[in-house]
């Protein structure tokens, strides 16, 4: 079978002959294009969500944003790189490059390596934090959050295909394209631009009209919940075209799904009672929801 998905990848797309770089050079720097991907996704997030407190019904103030910003931010950084080493490589938090500036590999960000769910988690600590300490509705906070998470999901899934990383499982459609990561050297699924699409762009082309065009705001938890199974169910999909990373191999043959599909089963049950659970009750009175200035 190796043999033959070999022969074929003569016709494939070659990733190299694309011109794509993992970053460029500035004042004898190199910035990655994985670095940026994360702050134009914060970046942007923040800029929506300031758009989304001056609608009627929001649970905050634009002082509980800036605290949000901050303390998500860290979140989502820290949690996405101790998920990612927790879930899928601990080897990170023993290995050292003693060649380079930064030697231990669990802060080398650069190199790629971020947890889905360990960013869920590093999020959902930082609202919950924020929410308690400023006495606002850690639900409804979640619910403006994630209205925004997919921009972040789109570029960051982008950077790792401009990366050549994460590519996918051996393929023989036309787009086809072999990495140079890849020691086979075989024609693969671009699995990044999978991602990309289900975890980040149908996730803003569902949340932005829920959140601008329905009274979805008005009831707690249909937004995160909704969110939660869009980019589950996405990232479900898009990991069957997805080569398991080299140390879960095993174990995605053993189990029949990839770790990543077992960590969002959950994930997706939780947001399909989330949404049952806030079609249920009834709305919020829009005149008595609104986060005091």
């Amino acid at each position: 079978m190796i043999d033959l998905l070999a022969a074929g990848a003569a016709g494939a797309i070659r990733w190299s002959e694309l011109g794509l770089r993992p970053g460029f050079e500035i004042f004898g720097f190199t910035l990655r294009y994985y670095s940026l991907a994360y702050l134009a996704g914060i970046l942007l997030a923040y800029w929506h969500l300031g758009r989304m407190i001056q609608a009627p019904g929001s649970p905050m103030a634009q002082r509980h944003l800036d605290d949000l910003f901050f303390w998500c931010t860290l979140g989502v950084i820290l949690g996405g790189r101790l998920g990612y080493a927790a879930f899928y490589q601990p080897g990170l938090f023993t290995g050292w490059t003693s060649s380079e500036f930064v030697a231990w590999d669990l802060l080398r960000l650069w190199d790629g390596g971020m947890s889905f769910h360990g960013g869920v988690i590093g999020v959902t600590a930082a609202i919950a934090f924020v929410a308690l300490r400023a006495g606002i509705s850690f639900l409804r906070v979640c619910d403006f959050i994630a209205v925004n998470v997919g921009f972040g999901m789109l570029f960051g899934r982008l950077a790792n295909f401009i990366n050549g990383e994460l590519y996918g499982r051996p393929g023989d459609v036309p787009w086809a394209m072999i990495f140079p990561a890849d020691p086979l050297g075989l024609a693969r699924h671009p699995s990044q631009l999978y991602q990309a699409v289900l975890e980040g762009a149908l996730v803003v082309a569902v949340m932005l009209p829920l959140f601008w065009f329905t009274r979805a705001r008005w009831r707690p938890g249909l937004l995160v919940g909704t969110f939660t199974m869009v980019i589950s169910l996405g990232r479900f999909i898009a990991e069957f075209f997805r080569e398991p990373d080299a140390h879960l191999a095993d174990f995605a043959r053993e189990s029949g799904l990839n770790m990543g599909q077992w960590l969002t089963i959950p994930l997706i049950l939780g947001g399909l009672a989330l949404v049952i659970w806030a079609l249920r009750r009834p709305e919020l009175n829009s005149m008595k929801h609104t986060a005091p200035a």
